[in-house]
């Protein structure tokens, strides 16, 4: 029974959980790490690792989109970003670190640099760069940009459509203009869509029901995300992550089988982290400030959130520059040189699902997590 807590008189809470609140349990049986497997499947295109790239301008450009892609991750490119607005908009990156390092304002120049038309020929040709670099081809647009950029993102040729939005639902109500149907517009595709994100039971249920193949949980929120004091929306990824699993669960009975995978999103940096995020019921993870820790990042160091550069309501500060962790392969394989956890994400998930007995992924979802910072 989820726990109801009074705030005042005709008002209560339900108890949420982050996940550095819970901890995994391990079971009766262990496992060898060389017979566990990492390896995710969505629709008919299959992952080595349960990895998709959070969209931002700070860690996917087309080539490391590609460099994930080849390490067995999923990148998802921004056709709302900078690669599609400018023709190389390495220069205005540089130009942020430049900022940063100066400790300068970056906001009012993040906005002036993203006020740049989004150019449909420049989608076209960073489709192009991606495909011709063998992988899986994913873009993220806004829900309130898909009907107009869908047409030009569809006749580029994906393999994969996220539409992702700070919060996204299936019934979005206005009174000024017509809202994005996504039930009609998924059934009209002939691709996979992921969509989100949602933070809480009943709309990831609706958000499964639009046919989406996957659904993202949660907001993105981590230690540069200001949804909270801009907005007043913060959801703990725990129980975030566990009441869509439950969704799944019912969705499942309700369609007789149709499984809709759930990838969560915020607060995840350590590997550590990952596994609790499966543990939770997660099929993967979307990783931000982690890629942009990675030599050779867009960013160079720099995170910042695709709502960071919001015109009139920015939703994400823009940290210091990070020293590199190391190159993409040793953040996602190791080996690792440090003890926190930031290093092999990957294989740190491996070890956690061995130490626990677990063959893949989807046995892990049913570990045992105990509370132990509540």
């Amino acid at each position: 029974m989820r726990d109801i807590v009074e705030i005042g008189l005709g008002k209560t809470a339900q108890r949420g959980y982050h996940l550095d609140e819970v901890a995994i349990v391990p079971s009766r049986r262990t496992r060898d790490v060389d017979d566990v497997a990492t390896t995710w499947q969505l629709d008919a295109y299959r992952f080595e690792i349960p990895c998709v790239a959070h969209p931002s301008d700070a860690t996917m450009s087309p080539a490391s989109a590609i460099a994930l892609g080849l390490l067995g991750g999923l990148g998802v490119l921004n056709v709302e970003g900078l690669w599609t607005r400018y023709e190389d908009p390495t220069k205005l990156l540089a130009e942020l670190r430049a900022l940063a390092d100066a400790d300068e304002p970056l906001t009012p120049r993040l906005q002036e640099i993203y006020a740049e038309p989004i150019k449909p020929e420049l989608i076209a040709e960073r489709v192009r760069e991606i495909r011709e670099g063998g992988v899986t081809v994913a873009v993220r647009v806004s829900p309130q940009h898909t009907l107009a950029l869908a047409p030009v993102i569809l006749d580029a040729g994906v393999d994969l459509l996220v539409i992702q939005g700070t919060v996204v639902s299936a019934e979005h109500v206005s009174t000024e203009d017509e809202p994005l149907n996504l039930k009609e517009f998924i059934a009209d595709l002939d691709l996979p869509v992921i969509v989100g994100g949602c933070t809480n039971y009943q709309t990831a249920l609706h958000l499964m029901r639009t046919g989406a193949a996957g659904v993202i949980v949660g907001i993105g929120a981590d230690y540069l995300s200001t949804s909270d004091s801009v907005l007043g929306i913060r959801v703990p990824m725990a129980t975030a992550i566990a009441d869509a699993a439950a969704a799944r669960r019912d969705y499942l009975d309700e369609t007789g089988g149709r499984y809709v995978h759930l990838i969560a999103d915020g607060g995840m940096h350590t590997s550590g982290d990952i596994a609790k995020a499966i543990g939770c019921g997660a099929d993967a993870v979307m990783l931000g400030a982690p890629l942009a820790q990675v030599e050779g990042a867009p960013g160079g160091g720099l995170w910042w959130h695709s709502s960071a550069s919001h015109p009139k309501l920015p939703r994400g500060a823009i940290g210091i520059v990070q020293e590199p962790l190391g190159s993409l392969e040793q953040v996602l394989y190791g080996p690792a040189d440090d003890p926190d956890g930031q290093l092999n994400l990957f294989g740190g998930l491996r070890r956690a699902m061995a130490k626990c007995g677990y063959r893949d992924v989807k046995e892990f979802q049913k570990v045992g997590l105990v509370l132990d910072r509540a």
